[in-house]
């Protein structure tokens, strides 16, 4: 049986396989995309309370007792990236559904695989679990507002959107607040603790599953999207690059350390896709893209991660 590392090392394939079997079946057996559909939420609940427990909530406080290295990531990722994101916005058609998309996941930092990514990337692990509680606090309250200033009056109808508060009390606050609670249930008992640590093996291939059920359930869509996946690809790379080279200097500025300074190139990269994907998928039909772009970047970062995991400490971050 493969390591939890090795599935980890290994994932970008698994969701690539998993979206390529779901658009097959899919494409094969229409008649079950409602089916496929109806599952596509609980399998996003348990996904996200899955991922939820990884992170410490109840670390929160201690997470800002480093202020130099917590201040250089939220400066990153709430003052500065927004900037880049209006400029990455510019290569993308003026569709509103493609703008939405690619706001709801290019504003909120990564909670999970990215200390994963840092870790083999040889960054510091330590802060990297710290960071992740105050990282998630903040784009929940900061989200709102940025959509707000970046889509104006397109604002209403995503707030408006019929399903919109069902979908975040059930599979966003639920998921958060039963993580919560298994945080505490565990407490500092070593095999409560271990039942949470098991638990981390279920995101890679619980994500898969729901990347496979959205390939399947919505064939035409994707296959209809298909000539604008070019726009959205080099918005996505511009995003990268230009993430990365602001992790760089923000790194500098602040004269972080090495390891330090490589975490924070990667929760500058690396972004919160299927947290931000409910609220995506519970929109009215027209707005669709929104859903698919967000899964199309998630691909695109994990390509690009593979090259970071190999240029940050090699070249962009070196242990001199």
């Amino acid at each position: 049986m493969p390591s939890k590392d090795t599935l980890e090392r290994n994932q970008v394939w698994v969701y690539l396989a998993a979206i390529i079997i779901g658009l097959v079946f899919g494409g094969g057996v229409p008649a079950l995309a409602q089916t496929l559909e109806a599952l596509l939420w609980p399998a996003l609940a348990v996904l996200l309370y899955t991922t939820f427990t990884q992170v410490r909530l109840g670390q929160l406080p201690a997470a800002f007792r480093d202020v130099r290295f917590v201040s250089a990531a939220l400066i990153g990722n709430f003052a500065v990236l927004p900037l880049l994101i209006c400029g990455v916005l510019l290569l993308v058609p003026d569709d509103p559904a493609i703008r939405l998309g690619l706001l709801l996941v290019l504003l909120v930092p990564c909670t999970d695989w990215f200390i994963t990514f840092a870790h083999q990337a040889g960054g510091d692990l330590r802060r990297a679990i710290a960071i992740t509680p105050a990282l998630l606090v903040a784009q929940m309250i900061l989200l709102p507002l940025y959509l707000w200033l970046f889509m104006g009056a397109d604002f209403m109808v995503i707030v408006s959107a019929g399903r919109m508060v069902t979908v975040f009390g059930i599979v966003i606050v639920l998921p958060l607040v039963a993580a919560f609670a298994t945080e505490r249930w565990a407490g500092e008992a070593p095999a409560r603790i271990a039942t949470i640590e098991r638990l981390g093996w279920f995101p890679v291939p619980l994500l898969a599953f729901v990347l496979f059920l959205i390939a399947a359930s919505q064939v035409e869509a994707v296959m209809g999207s298909i000539p604008l996946l070019g726009d959205i690809f080099v918005a996505c790379i511009v995003f990268l690059i230009g993430g990365t080279m602001i992790g760089l200097a923000i790194g500098k500025a602040f004269g972080l350390p090495v390891g330090q300074a490589r975490t924070l190139v990667f929760t500058l990269t690396t972004r919160n896709s299927f947290v931000v994907l409910p609220f995506a998928l519970a929109l009215p039909a027209a707005w669709e893209m929104a859903a698919i772009a967000i899964v199309f970047q998630s691909l695109i970062e994990l390509f690009g991660m593979l090259a970071l995991l190999w240029l940050v400490p090699r070249k962009l971050v070196p242990s001199t």
